[in-house]
């Protein structure tokens, strides 16, 4: 049995202290409601480590230290377990996901899905970036007002339907685009994402039951996918460039490929972390280069030095203040608050505190990003940050770290930077509303409030 105590200044025991007495599901409650406050509150009573105890969760050490970062992102894989740690994403992404596999599992799966993501694979899809922007944007820009999030939302979807799902245009490309649609807004309206914290209210009570619908509408996506998976494998053309392709030829060291409920669980994880999170974080970036008018000007310059339409889309990604900008985007609201849990499997010894055994280790990616000695004016949007010095993957983490972090990083940011390179380079935007904009919850992530008004310059 843990034992808690509240902080002093020089700790009586070699545990860690435990946040207030309040019920574990008043604090939940509260961490879902408000977040951030949650967050500031708690690292400003307990400090850079303390235990917290949330309904619906084990026991959670939370560490914004960088040197404590590191030693838990260097752990050995045999010493902990993230699986069970998800299980709030299970309703999302099925089972079969690698965010719920460990040990040897999760190492041969990375290595199926890490290839896609990295190297020429993902700089062919520049191009088809670029064309999906435009596309996506024509109709905005005509109408002269717009709202930033669903148009970016419609762009990181188009993105991944075509790179990920590789699903040409047709009858079942619009049904599964609809259903993605609608399965992904059930938890964007904030009383339904408390399903998802609360497993107890996950209650199918017929088809006019919350839950009852997300579970049918979960039950037509899987068909449409189990659909697509089959009619791939009978037509045994693995050829595409998209992911699904390369994914149903992959094979591991003993020539196992994926079973199709692997495949199809492995796709709804990619199209839940890519989808949603690229787009909110696109719709912030959108924020910020307009909300600061020497950040536009400074963007807008470097974009000049290079033909956008004809250069390799790789020269676009690799542009400094581009770079620092995205950068310093997921610095300041990290589209997810938190990296993967990591639930210890023997106890360890971690800033002088002794880490019992069946305690999750969580790092709240928002409070290290708000650290004054890394970030001077943390609250303050500036991609100079990045430019003067280069963060440790301990002290900048927005894709989490370790045999955890995203496989998809590279190609968000890739996406991300191609995106607002195409959009800045051809259209002339300002804010509708130039006033500060803060975070809200979208389910387990966070989009800025309003969703980002702008408008088409001489186009009132």
């Amino acid at each position: 049995m843990l034992q808690f105590n509240e902080p002093s200044t020089t700790p009586t025991t070699n545990h860690p202290p435990k946040t207030s007495s309040l019920p574990g599901a008043l604090k939940m409650l509260w961490a879902v409601i408000k977040p951030f406050h949650y967050l500031e509150t708690m690292h400003k009573r307990y400090g850079d480590l303390y235990l917290d105890v949330l309904s619906a969760f084990p026991p959670i050490c939370m560490i914004s230290n960088p040197e404590a970062i590191e030693k838990v992102f260097t752990l050995s894989p045999e010493l902990f377990v993230s699986g069970p740690a998800n299980a709030i994403l299970r309703p999302l992404v099925g089972t079969s996901a690698i965010i719920f596999q460990d040990g040897d599992r999760h190492t041969k799966k990375r290595k199926l899905l890490m290839p896609p993501f990295h190297g020429e694979r993902m700089r062919a899809y520049g191009q088809l970036i670029r064309e999906i922007t435009l596309q996506v944007m024509a109709e905005p820009i005509q109408k002269g007002r717009f709202i930033a999030r669903p148009v970016m939302q419609e762009i990181s979807l188009r993105v991944i339907l075509k790179t990920v799902f590789g699903i040409r245009e047709g009858e079942r490309y619009e049904k599964i685009r609809s259903t993605l649609i609608e399965y992904l807004d059930f938890f964007n309206v904030p009383l339904n994402a408390t399903f998802l914290f609360f497993s107890s209210l996950q209650q199918d009570l017929g088809p006019w039951s919350p839950w009852g619908r997300f579970v049918r509408r979960r039950s037509t996506l899987y068909q449409l996918l189990n659909e697509e998976i089959q009619e791939r494998r009978e037509q045994q053309d693995f050829t595409g460039e998209d992911i699904m392709s390369l994914l149903l030829s992959a094979r591991d060291e003993e020539g196992q490929g994926m079973s199709d409920e692997e495949l199809r669980d492995e796709l709804l994880a990619l199209l839940f972390a890519g989808h949603e999170t690229t787009a909110l974080a696109l719709s912030w970036a959108l924020y910020w280069i307009h909300y600061l008018p020497e950040v536009r000007d400074k963007l807008l310059k470097e974009l000049s030095t290079v033909n956008i339409t004809e250069v390799d889309p790789s020269e676009i990604a690799r542009l400094p203040y581009l770079s620092a900008v995205c950068s310093e985007t997921l610095r300041l609201y990290p589209v997810a608050l938190f990296t993967f849990s990591r639930v210890l499997q023997e106890p360890m010894e971690l800033m002088g505190y002794q880490i019992p055994q069946g305690v999750g280790l969580s790092i709240p990616i928002y409070m290290t990003h708000q650290r004054p000695e890394l970030y001077p004016e943390p609250k303050q949007f500036k991609p100079e940050r990045f430019l003067e010095r280069q963060f440790s993957p301990y002290e900048y983490l927005p894709f989490g770290g370790g045999s955890r972090r995203c496989i998809g990083a590279a190609f968000a940011l890739f996406e991300m930077k191609i995106v607002l390179a195409t959009i800045l380079s051809n259209y002339s935007l300002a804010l509708a509303e130039q006033k500060p904009i803060l975070p809200v919850r979208r389910g387990i992530v966070f989009a800025p409030a309003g969703g980002v008004r702008l408008k088409v310059k001489n186009n009132e």
